[in-house]
């Protein structure tokens, strides 16, 4: 049975116990024991927010709302990491830019493909990532403008989500972003240090949530970037989060992850470019069951 504590308190293991099978239930992700510290903090700023005076009596109420409650939310915000800025990881927009553009343009000048191009930023955050990815478009795909894009953004989070759909970003998350893309795609904000992406990269950019273990409703993608998440997965949901991905992933089409996802085992649909880069090379199977709620 879990103990009432104070606001100075940390989580007892088995209330850390309790707590990490409930998130593991909802998103897949495994709360380690050493963790046990940083989880407190987290858990201590809704105390905070709500009101609610104990570990124990915050446990409680969340195991009884559905996990489109707000509170839910405002959990899932508190023990996520949004350590996110556009053009994050150099490497994989080199590749996005100098090459799979390039193959693209080029098969579409012969009659090979549609001027269609699909795309998925998975775990998007607050958008910088689906932001990156249109700013390279606007810039390298010939003719972008006879072009369908389509750049959809997706993160359990809804207030991530509206975020994103504001599509501006602060000083610290447009520092890398070159200044001839700065000036050419996105307006300075009058007396701030934000900037806003222009309509040019708006128009193709869309938001929704969405749970990583859940089936996603939309037709297939020719590429999609599902970066640095994964870490925080055991091997099952790995393993149904990549299934979900591999169903809505054109044969052809190009996986973007992180360099250390422990992933390899689970790949048998994809021949491995990188790292970090995976081509899907076989039809999808049927997707299992979703493990978390309908986010």
């Amino acid at each position: 049975m879990m103990v009432a504590t104070t606001l100075d308190d940390q989580v007892t293991d088995v209330q850390l116990a309790n707590y990490a099978k409930l998130i593991y239930k909802v998103t897949g992700i495994c709360v380690s024991p050493r963790k046990k510290l940083l989880l407190s903090n987290r858990i201590r700023r809704r105390l905070r927010a709500t009101g609610i005076r104990s570990f124990e009596a915050y446990y409680a109420k969340l195991r009884t709302l559905p996990v489109d409650d707000p509170e839910w939310d405002g959990f899932l915000q508190e023990i996520t990491t949004h350590e996110t800025y556009l053009f994050r990881d150099e490497s994989h927009w080199k590749w996005f830019c100098d090459s799979y553009l390039n193959e693209v343009s080029a098969e579409a000048t012969k009659g090979q493909r549609r001027r269609e191009l699909r795309i998925w930023s998975a775990a998007c955050s607050t958008g910088d990532e689906a932001y990156t990815i249109a700013s390279c478009i606007a810039d390298r795909l010939v003719n972008s403008a006879a072009w369908k894009i389509d750049i959809l953004g997706t993160d359990i989070g809804v207030d991530a989500v509206k975020k994103a759909k504001q599509a501006v970003f602060g000083k610290r998350a447009m520092q890398h972003v070159p200044d001839a893309y700065r000036r050419r795609f996105f307006k300075k904000q009058a007396h701030t240090d934000a900037w806003a992406a222009k309509p040019q990269l708006t128009q193709w950019v869309r938001f929704k949530t969405h749970n990583l273990l859940d089936r996603l409703n939309e037709v297939p993608f020719d590429v999609i970037f599902l970066k640095n998440v994964l870490i925080y997965f055991d091997m099952a949901s790995k393993k149904i989060a990549i299934k979900q991905l591999s169903c809505v992933l054109k044969p052809g089409g190009a996986l973007i992850t992180g360099a250390s996802e422990g992933i390899s085992d689970l790949l048998d649909e994809f021949g491995r470019g990188s790292p970090w880069m995976h081509r899907k090379t076989a039809a999808s199977s049927k997707p299992p069951g979703g493990k978390g709620g309908n986010r």
